[in-house]
């Protein structure tokens, strides 16, 4: 122990080395609260504490996620790991579900350390098993980081397995994993079990037999056809996922035993003309709306703003089967040829779809806002209601912008001008809230009835779409403060403040383009709000937004509160989306507990324990749906673009690494890769400061943000790959002479003159990687 103190002299404190140590080998959650106890800190050291985490924080030693801390680019004690393979020694490996390759370096491996003879009631893991474990660092120098044991098995291996078959000459093949953690573990595919399946064919196939060497042996259970079939894709990423496809028959079972609710116990709102707005093509309804003035003389110029929700508990009750396959899936996932929905259609699309002129129940929210925007006090009822109309975004956008339809003509004055009055006051608030504003044009893929791509579209934004964002918002806040109030558990909604290590990174992208991260105290959303406007309308718009985005840590649920930086909210839970995610439920029963409003809410002997467990599962089933639906939109356009080799596009360099050059095209926003060793005829350095790629003996510069021309050369649509080669000259920034940045480049291997690169620094060619995003 030594003497730290500046404010407490005489007080003896831990050393730095001690507290890294406590935190790096501590079994369970540390936080500030856990470090003080360890060591015995009290009073005003614990602003000694508070300055050393900070500083720990910004050396990049420990990492930081709301109120707990870690070693950086360590696991903490507990993590959610896939069981990936075996090695040769027939041992089970791991690797965790959630890890930030771009921060934190390559994947760690966890190797299983299982006794050859469980004692009962012990899990029994295996390969494509998801589950929770306890974990060890390693010495260093091991070839594993970690030694595991597992302690609970969230999820099992599905019984079939998606990939390309690879045919043998003398009968049978080998099947190659879409799944890209598993696509070293190929399957041997025995003469007679191909079935009809032959060479390029992507297969779904049983395991047959898996033991603890050799490769495991499979069975062809269904051809899906070639991969030329964009149908196909989405296949592809939902067998790669693991993503629940097919409802168990006691799943459809329950469901369609189930009856519509009634109006006993509810109170009757069918007479309130709420609406339903969302897109055109939506099956599933799940939130309507009602707006009217105040009629209260205190609240003179205010709004009374009522969201109703689809009452998804009423029919899915605590730990039936409905209930388990939900939490199982988390939430629904959304491809462009199809759904794969958290519910049943019985209920999604049916009992609980707030569908007009139709009785249905649902859980409201009555919010009174005050002239100036702000929330005063809000109400949950638990009610029956009727819709009024189901409209699309576009068509009540057209009614407010004077082009009404034979639907919205009749209400127009009646509900959608107080809607749209209403929502003008709550911008009044959002504005002084000031939450981060991105405008990143988010893409969409129409497919023709054959299912192959027919168009890449921007959808024009509109106040419509923001209306809903902003009433679902206050709804939300709404939900978070009833259940704080009733002091009851909860899972939140949170959004943790960037890290400092990724806030240093953006201050060396502003930098490469002359910006600065402006100078203020507590980190904001105001903070990068400044730093967009700063670039509205330039060339530079786009792809700052892009690095902003990946700024931002990634959101998440949590049974613990630390606030939603995004939002700019202190409070926030999932309330809205009951149909189509599995936190909007667990709401919704905590609120009927918490407000008694009925026997079906959360049970009383649920705890805190089993709500952290479901957050980590439910956030782990939404980056896989987030992954998945990502991935099938590369893929997609990788199809889309296959017949296009040769073809130039127009794009921005969204991404520089020592490997290469990442492309994001105009046209589509597909992104791309040229690699580093075809750039040109130079020796291309990467500098990590200012994020380009620098030619030797040119002086050419690529970096980050700048306009290019590129060449399509390779589209691979299994991986969702497309490789470029450019065709502008980089900036020039060295001694070779002028050179006008975006000249069209020579053909390769065109010398002009140029030295050849020193010799011991040819440039390797690098295997592609997609770069993940934010």
């Amino acid at each position: 122990m030594v003497k730290r103190s500046k404010a407490a002299p005489s007080a003896t404190l831990p050393s730095r080395e001690e507290v890294v140590s406590f935190i790096t080998h501590a079994q369970g959650k540390v936080g500030k609260r856990e470090i003080a106890q360890r060591f015995g800190i009290k009073g005003s050291d614990r602003i000694w504490l508070k300055q050393i985490l900070k500083e720990l924080e910004v050396e990049g030693i420990v990492d930081r996620r709301g109120k707990t801390v870690h070693k950086a680019g360590q696991l903490p004690p507990v993590v959610l790991a896939d069981i990936t393979k075996r090695d040769r020694d027939g041992e089970l490996i791991a690797v965790p579900t959630e890890w930030d390759e771009e921060e934190h370096g390559p994947i760690p491996t966890i190797i299983l350390a299982a006794p050859r003879k469980p004692r009962p009631g012990m899990p029994v893991a295996g390969v494509g098993d998801r589950a929770l474990l306890r974990v060890d660092p390693l010495q260093p120098g091991d070839i594993h980081r970690y030694s595991g044991r597992v302690t609970k098995i969230i999820a099992k291996k599905q019984a079939q397995v998606l990939g390309l078959f690879r045919a043998l000459p003398e009968g049978g093949g080998r099947l190659v994993p879409v799944d890209k953690k598993a696509r070293d573990q190929e399957l041997q595919i025995r003469p007679g079990d191909e079935g009809e399946a032959r060479d390029g064919d992507l297969i779904s196939v049983s395991v047959v037999k898996h033991g603890r060497f050799g490769l495991p042996t499979a069975k062809v259970k269904e051809r899906l056809g070639t991969i030329a079939s964009e149908k196909a894709v989405s296949l592809i990423a939902i067998y790669a996922h693991n993503i629940p496809n097919e409802f168990p028959k006691t799943v459809l079972e329950e469901a369609e035993k189930a009856k519509p609710a009634s109006l006993d116990g509810r109170e009757d709102w069918r007479d309130l003309p709420l609406v339903t707005i969302d897109p055109p093509d939506a099956k599933d309804h799940d939130d309507a709306v009602h707006a009217v003035p105040d009629q209260d003389p205190n609240n003179a110029g205010g709004f009374i703003v009522t969201v109703a929700i689809a009452d998804v508990a009423a029919y899915v009750r605590p730990g039936s089967a409905m209930d388990r396959e939900a939490q199982e899936r988390g939430n629904s996932v959304y491809f462009p040829d199809r759904v794969v929905p958290m519910l049943p259609e019985r209920i999604s699309n049916d009992l609980c779809s707030l569908r007009p002129r139709e009785d249905r129940p649902a859980l409201a929210v009555r919010m009174v806002i005050g002239p100036d925007g702000r929330k005063i006090r809000h109400s949950f009822h638990r009610i029956m209601m009727r819709s009024a109309e189901k409209l699309s975004y576009q068509q009540a956008q057209a009614a407010i912008d004077g082009r009404p339809d034979d639907v919205t003509k009749p209400i127009l004055d009646t509900i959608l001008r107080p809607l749209w009055a209403g929502y003008e006051l709550v911008k009044r608030a959002r504005d002084i809230r000031e939450p981060l504003f991105l405008d990143l044009p988010e893409r969409k893929i129409v497919l023709k009835p054959d299912g192959t791509v027919d168009r890449i579209f921007v959808p024009e934004r509109l106040e419509a779409h923001k209306l809903i964002e902003e009433f679902m918002i206050l709804a939300n806040v709404a939900a978070a403060e009833s259940l704080e109030k009733a002091e009851s558990d909860l899972i939140y909604r949170v959004h943790d403040e960037p890290s400092l290590e990724k806030m240093r990174a953006l201050s060396e992208v502003l930098a490469s383009i002359g910006l600065k991260v402006p100078s203020q105290g507590a980190l904001k959303p105001e903070l990068f709000n400044r730093i967009l406007r700063s670039v509205e309308d330039t060339e530079h718009q786009v792809f700052i937004n892009e690095v902003v985005l990946r700024s931002q840590s990634q959101a998440e649920y949590s049974a613990e509160n630390y606030g939603h930086f995004g939002l700019n909210l202190r409070r926030y839970a999932h309330f809205t989306s009951p149909i189509r995610r599995y936190a909007d439920l667990i709401v919704h029963r905590a609120l009927i507990a918490a407000l008694e409003l009925g026997k079906d809410g959360l049970p009383p002997d649920a705890t805190r324990a089993e709500l952290i467990e479901i957050s980590a599962k439910i956030s782990a089933a939404e980056r896989r749906a987030m992954a998945a639906e990502r991935e099938t939109i590369d893929r997609l356009i990788a199809h889309f673009l296959a017949d296009r080799i040769g073809a130039t596009f127009d794009g921005q360099i969204s991404g520089v690494s020592k490997a290469g050059l990442f492309i994001k095209l105009n046209e589509t926003g597909a992104d791309g890769f040229v690699p580093a060793a075809t750039i040109g005829d130079d020796y291309y350095r990467y500098d990590e400061r200012t994020h380009s790629m620098r030619g030797d003996d040119t002086g050419e510069t690529y970096r980050l943000g700048d306009k290019v021309e590129v060449k399509l050369v390779e589209a691979a649509p299994v991986a969702g790959a497309l490789r470029f080669e450019i065709l502008t000259r980089g900036r020039v920034t060295g001694r070779s002479g002028p050179s006008k940045s975006g000249a069209k480049r020579p053909p390769r291997g065109f010398k002009a003159g140029k030295a050849p690169a020193p010799k011991g620094r040819t440039p390797t060619r690098v295997k592609v990687k997609r770069r993940g995003r934010t």
